[in-house]
């Protein structure tokens, strides 16, 4: 079954990390549902399985699972092996996989109810008291969060590249905009894309978890506060896709903000369904023709980086 090509040449073929619950799963639906044959990849290949056969259930049979640790070198390369053999060729990168960077403080699972009458600040006030950022939290999320994101990349690019319309979505955040930066030569640099390069992203995220060990947390230094790691490793990835977007113009590169949405990761205080976040993703996956690329769109407008 791996070993020949699958599905029509005109049918979109669409990978998406971090598939088996929450936005992830919702995009893989959503995806599938608008005839793209779908990999939706998991770390845990019992969740993720069971992801593809209740996809399934709904009616949907071009879902196919593949498991891929975004962190885990070997992992990625046995997905890039089993697109390549399989299709030949990638039209639609989300990446979704992501972790908070922090230690919850409550089960991840909790009630909804409890956020009644509370607005969008109020729920995101309580979301940052209710977690602990731990020096290896945080240098786990800015592994994962970028540069597993990263390499994810790194090794799909060509399959994107045998694409005639490739297409890579990067699922952002507003934690990841320029402002969170509170040192106004860095929020510059990171802003001035013409001259930024991935060593000197490595650099800053380097600096950044050096101060957040050294003192617990790197607000002195003008470095994000409340959920920082997760905020650098979204404002890096922001900068290294509109590197990206500049260094192949022949693929379609943007960013995108879900929303404030109720999921694990948030401990369902946010304001927006799975369903509804995952459209705001799927809508940049789907842009029609005429190429926007390097661009950031929060809630799925196109929005500023800072």
């Amino acid at each position: 079954m791996e070993g020949a090509k699958s599905s029509p040449p005109n049918t979109r073929i669409a990978v998406v990390t971090g598939g088996n619950k929450g936005i992830g799963f919702e995009v893989c639906r959503q995806l599938a549902s608008g005839g793209a044959t779908v990999v939706l990849t998991a770390r845990d290949e019992t969740r993720g399985t069971a992801a593809v056969e209740k996809l399934k259930g709904l009616g949907l049979p071009d879902v196919v699972f593949h498991q891929l640790e975004i962190t885990d070198a070997s992992s990625i390369a046995g997905l890039a092996d089993f697109l390549k053999t399989r299709f030949g060729r990638l039209d639609i990168l989300v990446n979704n996989a992501a972790i908070g960077g922090v230690e919850y403080v409550h089960e991840l699972d909790t009630d909804e109810e409890k956020f009644s009458g509370l607005d969008y600040h109020q729920r995101l006030e309580w979301l940052e008291k209710n977690v602990n950022e731990s020096v290896d939290a945080a240098k786990q999320g800015v592994q994962t969060n970028y540069y597993g994101t990263k390499h994810v990349i790194e090794a799909l690019l060509p399959l994107l590249q045998s694409s005639s319309d490739g297409r890579l979505v990067n699922v952002s955040s507003e934690y990841g905009l320029l402002t969170v930066i509170n040192n106004e030569e860095v929020r510059q640099e990171l802003n001035g894309i013409d001259n930024l390069t991935e060593k000197r992203l490595d650099e800053l995220l380097d600096t950044f978890l050096k101060d957040f060990e050294a003192g617990g947390t790197g607000e002195a230094h003008g470095w994000p506060t409340g959920f920082a790691a997760y905020k650098m490793a979204k404002v890096a990835m922001n900068a290294y896709s509109r590197i990206l977007a500049k260094r192949h113009p022949e693929l379609r590169i943007n960013c995108a903000h879900p929303g404030y949405v109720k999921t694990h990761m948030t401990m369902s205080s946010g304001v927006l369904t799975p369903e509804e976040g995952a459209h705001n993703v799927v809508k940049v996956a789907l842009l029609p023709d005429g190429r926007p690329t390097g661009l950031f769109f929060a809630l799925g407008e196109e929005a500023s980086f800072v």
